[in-house]
């Protein structure tokens, strides 16, 4: 269930991340309300994904995961370029971030 938790809590980071740019510098109120309960439902879900999958593997993985979604889905929102650095970066974190479960023993 921890494993669940986590990829609820990368998807509350990603919708965190995308929210924070609409927000105009938190000028703008639903989107700041939508991109703070955001932030809170990701830290939520992350704590309680963090009762058994160890603190390290854990955030790296929420943030490294929720880097990837970040950039993909500003990809498709905000027009942002993908190109093959990024690419490339994706790979060597999703290769990180499977080496980490793995090491990890759960």
């Amino acid at each position: 269930m921890s494993w669940i938790y986590l990829a609820v809590a990368i998807v509350f980071e990603i919708a965190f991340a995308l929210g924070t740019n609409a927000t105009k510098g938190f000028t703008r109120l639903w989107p700041s309300v939508f991109t703070l309960l955001a932030a809170a439902g990701g830290v939520f879900t992350l704590s309680l994904a963090l009762r058994t999958i160890e603190v390290g593997v854990g955030y790296t993985i929420w943030t490294g995961m929720g880097s990837i979604g970040t950039v993909v889905f500003a990809a498709l929102v905000y027009r942002e370029k993908l190109t093959l650095p990024k690419l490339l970066s994706f790979l060597a974190i999703i290769a990180g971030a499977i080496t980490l479960r793995l090491s990890s023993g759960l």
